[in-house]
Order: C-alpha cells, then structure tokens, then sequence
C-alpha cells in the first residue's frame, strides 16, 4: 500500500484522499486553510456529499486517513503527492494557475526523495510541463539533485455522486512520461481491477485534453438540447419525447439530453470557457465552445422572460416560490448555479421570493445577501408556496418530485408553475387546474 499524500481538502480533494484511504493506503490531506483542517479535525465535513462522512470518520479511526497544515511533513511522509487545489477561471476565461504552482514549488522545497508528482485538478494542456519546470527550478536554486516524475491523472467526480464514481468509474486516464510513474499509478488504483475498470494509458498533454474534451462535450450536448427544446416550444413539438428518441440511438444515448435552465456547477461553465481560451491561444478557434458558452448563458435569461411573459414584466406586488437553488440536486454547491442569475433578475423585476432547498441555504445566504431583503428562506415546500402567484422548479431534488398540488388552495397559493426541470406532466398538471410552463414540452 502506498503513502499518499493529497494537497487542497476542496470537493476533488478531501474525496480522493478519503477514497484512496479506503482502498487501504496512507493519507495525508494537507491545506494551508487552518480553519479548514480544524473542523475535518473535529469530524466536520466541509462539504455535503452523499456516502462521504461515513468513509472519512471511519479510516480516520483506523488510522489510514489524517488531516494537516504542514505541507514539510505531509511531503517527507508521502512517495505520491496528488495536487488538488482550486484552479478558478481568470477575468479572460483562462485558468488561474496559481495554486497549482504554488503547490508545485511547496513540494519542491521540503522533498527530499524520489516522489510521483499528480495533476489532479483540471489544468490546461502544458500544465504537467510547467510543474516540472516549477519544481526544478526550486530544486537547482537549492543545490539538490532529486528526481521526480509528473503525472496527469484527471478526475471525473459528478457532485451527488462522487463516492459511486470514484469506486467504479468509466475509466482511469494516467498521463505518464516513463514506464515507472505508470506502474507506481496503477499500483494506486490497483482495487480497481477487480472491476475490470479501464485503464487509458497516454501522455500528460493527452491525459489533460481528455478531462476538457470530456466536460465541454457534455456541457455542449447540454446546450444542444436546450436549444432544441426552444425550437420546440415554437413548433408544437415536444422535446422530452424528441430527447428519448435520440437517446435510443446508441450513437448518442440519452445521458445530458434533458432540457432545463442551463448547465452549472464546479466544472462545467469553467472547462467550456478554458478550452475555448487554449483553442484561442493556439491560433485555433473552437466555435462550437464560444457558442456554447453563449447559449448557456442566454438559456438563463430565457427562463426569467418565461416568467414575466405568464406572470407581467412588472412584477412588484408578486411573490413567487422558487424551488431549490443549487445547480443539480445532491450538492449544496451553487457555483454558476442558473439561479444566480434568475433570482436577482426577477428581484430586479420587483418580485419578492420565496426560497427553500435541502442543502443550499447556508451559501445562499452569502450568495444572495444582495437581494437578501426581497428573499425569505423557508424550511420546506409548503411554507415557500404559499401565498404564492408562482411557483419555480429550478433544482430536481428529489423531494420536489412529488409536491401534493391538492394544498395549494388551503395554502392561498395561485396555482402557476414553471417547471423548469420538466419532473411533471402538462397534461396532468392541467387537469390539476394549473397552468403550466415547462422547457420545451
């Protein structure tokens, strides 16, 4: 079993550590955040994600898994150092590489052996490169001579479902430059061959194409269908059935062809615009990726004009319940969550709110505090809804699949929804006495 350790305890981070530490290595999770460290210390998990807290407290009870801010000793106790730091879009849409490298030159001044350096985090093409050049250029200014290998090892984590995709993934990409850094690798991922995981094999450059082609494919598939259910709301077709259709076609299958507000999340808008930077960078423009950008940011603003189209451009006087906030359910994260954008336009618009989500309030709070005067926060979805003129779906929590419609007039709450997940039927909804908005249906 190998010694692991994993610098940043961010969502890619503390997952991974506590992963590999249930495969039976040594971990170590390092960040330079003290109030970070200290709750993960006292058994706080920093972030909601299902199954994970179980597997945390429980290798940290046997030993296997342990938390610290010194990157000297997390360095000196490790033979493989997983970089998974934050690597946030710059103003241009570039990645702000600073972390990485910062990392990078931390590792390089307190190693002292041979180490197997891993790029975890999403990083642009060139990246395992410039790590190396990083960490030699610290290890030449301290007069060492220590060899090290970089490595690209992309993660492919969905929120909501990380643990299930980290233990039985689709596959394992590791970018190597020689035969030993590939054998240490799949040493580290060794449980995995029991489930017959594959394996793709490649150079680092390929390995960090893979993880952008992978998301910006995705994120385009995403906006192709959205665009289509607009299409569809003009011509009188319906796009769920037109998506389940082409979903049966093997060639393109029906994963990310559900119509809705816009893509969101950690990676997502971020690896679409980055991708779109290096294509610029390189002299070779990917208009597929600007144009995905842009439609994904339009999707957003076209589900508030659904809103005022039904409910009036001025809509002071109104309060609309708004069900759920994150940018998919299963998470609390809210980064570029389409209701960053709709919830301040229809304040903007003179509505008052009424919000409630399982796990979003506690960022919401923060992400909000700007319209925090026309919000109220509610503990569920009958206390949202009522004395409503509208009610919004913008998160498919599992819990809003199965609203009891029948209280919405003991609750005096009009009954009008937008659907914007298209979890409920039109005709169904109709013969409730609603009227009905979904996308593209």
């Amino acid at each position: 079993m190998a010694n692991i350790a994993v610098i940043g305890t961010g969502y890619v981070g503390l997952v991974s550590g506590a992963l590999f530490s249930d495969f039976g290595h040594t971990v170590v999770c390092v960040d330079n955040d003290e109030q970070k460290i200290d709750r993960l210390l006292n058994g706080e998990i920093p972030i909601y994600e299902p199954g994970l807290e179980p597997i945390v407290t429980n290798n940290v009870y046997y030993k296997r898994l342990r938390f610290t801010t010194d990157l000297k000793q997390a360095v000196g106790a490790s033979d493989i150092i997983f970089i998974a730091v934050g690597t946030p879009p710059a103003h241009d849409g570039s990645v702000d590489m600073q972390y990485v490298l910062a990392a990078a030159r931390g590792i390089a001044e307190h190693m002292d052996a041979y180490k197997v350096i891993v790029d975890k985090s999403t990083v642009p093409v060139g990246t395992g490169q410039r790590v190396r050049s990083e960490m030699q250029e610290v290890l030449d200014r301290r007069g060492v001579d220590i060899s090290f290998d970089v490595v690209s090892n992309p993660e492919f984590l969905r929120e909501g479902s990380a643990v299930q995709d980290f233990t039985h993934p689709d596959r394992v990409v590791i970018g190597t430059e020689n035969e030993k850094a590939l054998d240490i690798m799949k040493d580290v991922y060794r449980v995995l061959f029991l489930n017959e995981t594959p394996f793709v094999e490649t150079d680092i450059e390929t390995a960090e194409m893979i993880k952008y082609a992978s998301n910006a494919f995705l994120a385009m598939k995403i906006t192709f269908i959205n665009e289509l259910a607009n299409v569809c709301e003009k011509v009188g077709a319906n796009v769920q059935k037109v998506a389940k259709a082409m979903g049966q076609d093997g060639r393109i299958s029906p994963k990310f062809l559900h119509a809705g507000p816009g893509y969101g999340g950690s990676c997502f808008p971020k690896d679409t615009k980055a991708l779109a930077e290096i294509a610029r960078s390189c002299g070779e423009p990917m208009k597929l990726m600007d144009a995905t950008v842009e439609a994904n940011e339009k999707q957003k603003l076209r589900m508030v004009r659904k809103i005022t189209g039904e409910l009036g451009e001025d809509l002071h006087g109104k309060t609309i319940a708004i069900l759920g906030i994150t940018f998919k359910p299963k998470t609390d994260d809210m980064r570029d969550s389409p209701s960053l954008v709709i919830l301040p336009e229809l304040v903007k618009c003179g509505a008052k709110l009424r919000v409630t989500d399982p796990q979003g309030k506690k960022e919401g709070l923060w992400r909000f505090k700007d319209i925090s005067e026309n919000l109220t926060w509610c503990t569920d979805i009958y206390s949202a809804v009522e004395q409503s003129d509208a009610t919004v779906i913008l998160t498919e929590w599992h819990q809003f699949r199965a609203i009891d419609f029948t209280r919405y007039e003991a609750l005096g709450a009009k009954k009008v929804l937008f659907d914007l997940r298209n979890i409920y039927r039109r005709d169904q909804m109709e013969q409730l006495g609603f009227v009905y908005h979904g996308v593209g249906v």
